[in-house]
């Protein structure tokens, strides 16, 4: 019983299915086809008569124009009102042969076209299509055409060869006077630019030149021909209609040219402005509150950033084709490209600003980074460059920047100085008061050190060994911080050795018998030759 039931369903969901595919293939509409033959559109049909849609009744009108017998082509061509099954229709005969039957459906409603209209239009266009059936046939016609294409191949071979060498002789002489103005300036001459403008303008002249003549040489050529003669005069019509939608579309574009001219134009002096008072700041002509001179070109160029992102934002629905899903698709695109590659150039650009607002450095800067210590050359949106004492350039991301303590010694050096020390351990059985003298001593022998703050000379540790002592100095020239401080030690090293005073670095096991110095006269010695 449950099978005879679920068959009985089965059955009926058929049913449906078929009854409503029946009721819906009518309202589907079969779309219109064109007779065409030699290039030439005859009749457009639009219905679909005893379950022979346009396109094969299309195909069937098409095999009897070419069954035509050579014998029966200058037959007249009538129309005869045919009414069958309800069909109202013209039929078309050649002599006394049927070539097509036009219906009331097949007329173009929204046109106001007639039946008789449509039917007198055919007859007309089937008319040209024997003429140039003739014309396609005859001997006369073909030599004439050929004829004509040759003589055209002749001359556009002869344009061509004229137009292309004298362009080539011209982007010639153009290239030489260019890379003359560049070989005797030595800087970017405006010159020099326009030069290469020119020469790609000549190229393009030359191109658009050789495209030109090939277009008129095609056109002259088909037009030669009754086949093809059709083709000529949609190559022609589709220049000109080309020509004046460029012409209408030149002349409805003005207007929103001329605005963004003008938005942009506001733009660059509001721009101009801004970048006139940030530089005053920068240069300390002017004071603005909250605006460091150290921060005032980063600040400029972000507000110049700021007032062209809103110009071009005004400016961009005014231009030409902003609308187009060409400029919608290319602007999906780029935010897709933002999107994707943003991460790491927002962390960088956010950590640049952070060492730029925090006046952390600046160019000129003796700073030292982790390992790296050196002159800052460039801080930049993304990195940082610097240049270490082996005059090796080191770039460093921002955020690696940000990530690591920044030591500046430049910053504070035009008031006191940049602050440097260096600590020497000494045995107890130096007298601390001689260890402070010789430290000082050491100090005012050695070049580029400042005598003012005076150096000083602090104890830093008691050790089990030795005392500690640290000799705390300030340089005029941080960038000479290592070769500084390597002189200071070795007067460090000259004044103890006079003094008969101990380093006592390293350490010792024993105490030797007598103290660990070099004699003074030793101090000169020359290191034994190499055997």
């Amino acid at each position: 019983m449950l099978r005879l039931l679920l068959s009985l369903i089965a059955a009926l969901c058929a049913a449906v299915g078929i009854l409503a595919a029946a009721q819906a293939a009518p309202s589907e509409a079969a779309p219109p086809a064109t007779v065409r033959l030699l290039n030439r559109d005859i009749v457009t049909l639009r219905a679909t008569v005893f379950d022979a849609t346009p396109e094969q009744r299309v195909w069937r009108i098409e095999q009897r124009l070419r069954d035509v017998p050579a014998s029966e082509i200058d037959a007249p061509l009538r129309l005869l009102d045919v009414h069958t099954d309800g069909i109202q229709g013209v039929q078309i005969l050649l002599g006394s042969r049927a070539l097509m039957t036009l219906t009331t459906k097949d007329v173009d409603a929204e046109s106001g076209q007639t039946l008789q209209h449509l039917a007198e239009q055919t007859r007309q266009r089937l008319e040209e299509l024997r003429a140039a059936y003739r014309d396609t046939v005859t001997g006369a016609n073909l030599r004439s055409g050929l004829l004509r294409a040759v003589v055209a191949t002749a001359i556009l071979g002869v344009l061509l060869w004229v137009g292309w060498v004298g362009t080539g002789r011209l982007l010639a002489w153009m290239k030489q006077k260019r890379d003359t103005w560049a070989a005797v300036h030595a800087h970017v001459d405006w010159r020099e630019f326009m030069g290469n403008v020119l020469v790609y303008a000549v190229r393009v002249v030359q191109v658009g030149l050789a495209a030109l003549l090939l277009y008129l040489w095609l056109t002259r050529v088909l037009d030669g021909f009754a086949a093809t003669e059709p083709l000529a005069q949609a190559l022609t019509a589709w220049f000109f209609d080309t020509l004046a939608w460029l012409w209408r579309g030149t002349l409805a574009s003005i207007p929103g040219i001329a605005t963004v001219a003008i938005v942009l134009g506001l733009t660059n002096a509001v721009a101009s402005a801004v970048q006139v008072m940030f530089n005053g700041v920068r240069d300390g002509r002017l004071r603005l509150p909250g605006v460091h001179p150290d921060t005032s070109t980063a600040t400029r160029r972000l507000a110049t950033l700021t007032i062209w992102a809103l110009g071009i934002a005004i400016a961009y629905p005014y231009l030409p084709g902003s609308s187009s899903d060409a400029f919608k698709g290319l602007s999906v695109l780029l935010g897709l490209m933002v999107t994707l590659g943003s991460a790491g150039i927002v962390t960088q650009g956010m950590s640049g600003l952070v060492i730029i607002y925090s006046r952390a450095l600046k160019r000129g800067d003796f700073v030292r980074v982790g390992e790296v210590e050196g002159v800052v050359t460039e801080v930049a949106a993304l990195a940082t460059k610097i240049v270490n004492i082996r005059n090796e350039e080191v770039t460093i991301p921002n955020a690696v920047l940000v990530a690591n303590p920044i030591h500046n010694y430049s910053k504070l050096a035009g008031t006191h100085g940049t602050l440097l020390s260096t600590k020497v351990t000494i045995g107890y059985d130096a007298p601390w008061r001689q260890v402070h003298a010789l430290l000082q001593q050491a100090a005012a022998a050695t070049e580029g050190l400042r005598t003012t703050p005076e150096p000083r000379v602090f104890q830093r540790a008691l050790s089990d060994f030795y005392v500690e002592y640290e000799l705390l100095f300030a340089i005029d020239k941080p960038i000479e911080r290592i070769p500084t401080l390597s002189r200071l030690h070795a007067a460090i090293q000259d004044a103890f050795n006079e003094a008969g005073v101990q380093i006592m670095s390293p350490h010792f096991f024993a105490q030797p018998e007598r103290p660990v110095v070099v004699p003074k006269s030793q101090w000169d010695g020359v290191p034994p030759a190499a055997s």
